[in-house]
């Protein structure tokens, strides 16, 4: 593969990180983790000493983008909610007021086109056994795309909220 092939696709598969130092490939390898990882698994995925991965690990825990569990074996997971701060810090920063709750509108106006299309109120409350076999898989993917926009409408209320400086309520 050539160098130019490389740089306009995707990683390889077995070695999405190959191209970064190991302070990136360790944090690589600890946002694409899903469930808590020892030091040595985290070692393994970034391509460096267990030592390097421990290293990097106590300063990213430091910083709060990944939660130490203490035990034997010392685990690390993502802290999801240092990257949903990040996401709203980054919103408040890029959009005005007025832009942040345009796009809190314009979510609520799709929740509620799914509330009326499903007649519940939420995506876990849709019984996807009452569709026609054929359309089962659409339902599962407008559930998936409904959850979407009630996440986004979340962390854009709560981007307004900070760049108006206010604690006014959120929609629900």
């Amino acid at each position: 593969m050539t160098d130019e092939a490389r740089r306009d696709g995707p990683p390889p598969f077995d070695r999405p990180f190959e191209d970064e130092d190991t302070k990136q490939r360790v944090y690589g390898a600890v946002l694409h983790a899903r469930k808590p990882m020892t030091a040595a698994e985290l070692a393994e995925r970034a391509d460096c000493s267990e030592a390097s991965a421990r290293t990097h690990l106590s300063f990213y825990a430091d910083l709060g983008i990944v939660i130490r569990h203490e035990g034997r074996p010392v685990r690390y997971e993502r802290n999801d909610d240092y990257f949903e701060w990040r996401r709203v810090n980054e919103l408040a920063r890029e959009n005005t007021v007025d832009e942040l709750q345009a796009r809190v509108s314009e979510l609520t106006g799709q929740i509620e086109a799914y509330r009326d299309e499903y007649a519940v109120d939420s995506p876990a409350e849709v019984n996807v056994l009452e569709f026609d076999a054929e359309r089962v898989d659409d339902v599962y993917v407008e559930l998936g795309d409904w959850a979407t926009v009630l996440e986004e409408r979340r962390l854009h209320e709560r981007a307004r909220r900070k760049a108006a400086g206010s604690t006014a309520p959120s929609h629900s």
